[in-house]
């Protein structure tokens, strides 16, 4: 029966039949591919039936779009089910429905899948990973939609990684490439070697006897804080393997950069691990083979920004590199490097989305995560909002492989920082072409919003100098948190979408006519774009005209005279997802925020490095087997560049002044 002569039937007869009429347009007549699938609404109302009316128009809406009606279903209050074959894409018909005058609101059918949830027995204690409180950054929901990508290298700057901690390397799991020691002095290191080859953290204890000498004498007696290996399990555990904890990827590489030692690190040699990290050449040290697209840094130190950090990370923002850097645990303004241009900066939360007394805060924050907090004062009571992590139990030389808990608690800005890295390396792992400022705007973007405010709260202000300590909980605003709380999920379905792209020409006549370029417009991996929309949105009502308006070729023409002209290019990819550019063209000119091309890597190529096994470490945490950068060395050339830098270290330290200042992991 056709669904004309339905449409006139009477509504209680059509009342009666419409279950089965369903039921005849699932069955044997879709033939060929599967029919497209929407919910709709109409703006005629919310019947709890499927009225004539209704039907009618459903039918009208699908033939106008170039479809045909298979089944027409009520779902509840006014909400319907279309089952549509049509020749077009998804995007396509959808974007023809929503056109609809008389259409509210249209959307893709979408499959929902059960939640991924890994097998890590210690996962349940993972509160910052999950969602139940407001702080959480929700990466159940996100890695229904990725886990990561084996072409995705985030670079931890920090103290090293024990290569033989069980859940970051395994004879059957790896998550760790080799890195690099890029510290030059050999008592920071504490390695009996200046540069070399091998980034595994021996330790980085400070002792009494250690204070006694020049070097260490302004430095704090420590046990040893394993600090980038905890950092190292955050960004990237081996994830369901039915042990320890969860990372949030759980595909792609972590590369540990050793820049901190003894009593922290110096700028020199940050600033050197950050070059390497990042692809870029160091003087002798062989080239990293797998550069990095995310830096992060849970160091810093107060101060304002150096401007050799600003220079070299601009030429890191230039090349792509997402820089992550933590706060601060001052509770002052924000530290440097958190506080340079480019970077994304992040703040700590307490897990009610609250600032976190110790972290530090400004308006160079981009975003906030959980910093872990505890919220029980009494003496040998747990901290029940640790952030649980990998570590190891030696005080001062590696012991056994272990984990933090709320008895050995961990908290810090440190940990808020490889949250967010993460999250960036899981927008990478579906889009390759997103920018360091692209991944910032749509960290942002992607946030839970807003910052809760408890009645009775102070809300948090910016710093007016280094002793304005704001040492307690207070409300976070976006003026000194940031755009608010990280959220694994919103990221991810923010890097999801298409990046829209304009080129223009270099110059513009009065008068003339504007080639409106689009095509360098791309989608996220696996996606393609299908649909190009130019519009005139400035001035209204002006004698403006573009041609080829929804294709991704157009030009604009304008009439002579000083009117500036404000457009938008619209791009949607064939899952409906959309993003927008605008372009002003005035006098003379033409110019976009946009990039001329979105490049066409959105799919990234997987790194492959196959020593799975981990380093034999000595009490020291030195290793006899290798395992550092450069890969491709031989043994011979792998002494000769030991020797230099362990001679280069010796002399520069016999240098170096004892009031020379040193940068400082943000610990807890």
């Amino acid at each position: 029966m056709r669904m004309f002569f339905i449409r006139y039937l009477t509504f209680a007869l059509l009342a009666l039949m419409a279950p089965a009429f369903a039921m005849a347009q699932q069955g044997g007549s879709d033939g060929g591919s599967e029919p497209l699938r929407f919910i709709v609404k109409l703006r005629s109302g919310a019947s709890a039936v499927l009225t004539p009316n209704a039907l009618g128009e459903f039918d009208a809406l699908a033939s106008g779009a170039g479809g045909e009606l298979l089944e027409a279903r009520h779902i509840a209050a006014g909400i319907h089910l279309l089952r549509i074959r049509a020749a077009g894409s998804a995007a396509q018909m959808l974007a023809r429905l929503r056109a609809d005058p008389d259409v509210q609101y249209a959307e893709v059918d979408r499959r929902r899948f059960p939640q991924s949830s890994p097998d890590d027995p210690l996962f349940a204690s993972q509160w910052y990973l999950q969602d139940e409180q407001p702080s959480a950054v929700d990466a159940i929901d996100a890695w229904s939609l990725s886990s990561g990508n084996p072409g995705v290298v985030i670079a931890e700057l920090d103290t090293g990684v024990r290569f033989d901690h069980p859940d970051l390397r395994t004879d059957t799991g790896n998550r760790l490439l080799p890195g690099y020691d890029m510290i030059s002095s050999v008592q920071t290191g504490n390695t009996g070697l200046g540069r070399n080859p091998d980034a595994s953290d021996p330790g980085d204890w400070v002792s009494a006897s250690d204070t006694k000498s020049a070097l260490f004498s302004t430095c704090t007696v420590a046990n040893s804080s394993w600090h980038g290996t905890r950092v190292a399990g955050i960004l990237g555990a081996i994830t369901n393997n039915a042990a320890g904890i969860a990372g949030l990827t759980w595909s792609g590489w972590v590369l540990p950069v050793r820049v901190l030692g003894k009593c922290g690190g110096y700028d020199s040699d940050i600033l050197a691990g950050m070059a390497w990290a990042a692809g870029f050449p160091v003087d002798g040290v062989p080239a990293n083979p797998y550069p990095a697209r995310i830096l992060n840094m849970s160091l810093g130190a107060t101060g304002s920004c150096p401007q050799s950090y600003q220079e070299l990370i601009d030429q890191l923002v230039s090349a792509g590199v997402l820089v992550v850097v933590s706060a601060g645990n001052e509770g002052g303004p924000v530290d440097a490097p958190a506080n340079c241009m480019g970077v994304a900066a992040v703040a700590g939360l307490r897990q009610a989305g609250t600032k976190v007394g110790f972290s530090s805060l400004g308006p160079e924050i981009a975003l906030s995560a959980p910093a872990g907090n505890c919220v029980n004062t009494g003496a040998g009571e747990p901290c029940l909002f640790s952030i649980e992590t990998t570590t190891n139990s030696g005080t001062t030389v590696p012991q056994s492989n272990t984990y933090t808990d709320e008895y050995n608690f961990n908290v810090g800005t440190s940990f808020s920082a490889p949250l967010v890295s993460g999250i960036a390396g899981l927008m990478l792992a579906v889009n390759g072409n997103l920018t360091s400022g692209q991944l910032i705007s749509r960290l942002q973007l992607g946030v839970s919003t807003p910052f809760p405010a408890p009645a009775g709260l102070q809300a948090c202000h910016v710093p007016a100098s280094q002793t304005d300590l704001q040492v307690s909980e207070c409300a976070c605003t976006p003026e000194v948190c940031g755009s608010g709380m990280a959220n694994a999920q919103g990221a991810v379905l923010q890097a999801l979408r298409p990046i829209a792209a304009v080129a223009l020409p270099a110059k513009v006549s009065a008068g003339g006519t504007v080639n409106l370029d689009g095509s360098g417009s791309a989608a996220a991996c696996g996606a393609k774009i299908v649909g190009y929309q130019w519009t005139l949105t400035e001035p209204a009502g002006s004698a403006g005209v573009i041609k080829n308006a929804s294709s991704a070729v157009a030009s604009l023409v304008a009439p002579g005279g000083p009117v500036v002209y404000q457009l938008m290019l619209t791009v949607t990819d064939d899952a409906g997802r959309i993003d927008s550019a605008p372009v002003i063209v005035t006098s003379g000119m033409a110019n976009s925020t946009a990039p001329a091309n979105a490049g066409g890597s959105a799919c990234l190529t997987a790194v492959n490095y196959s020593q799975a096994a981990p380093p034999t470490s000595g009490a020291s945490g030195t290793t006899s087997a290798g395992g550092g950068g450069g890969g491709s060395l031989d043994a011979a050339a792998l002494i000769g560049i030991m020797l230099l830098t362990m001679a280069g270290a010796q002399r520069r330290y016999a240098r170096r002044s004892a009031a020379s200042s040193h940068s400082r992991c943000a610990r807890r």
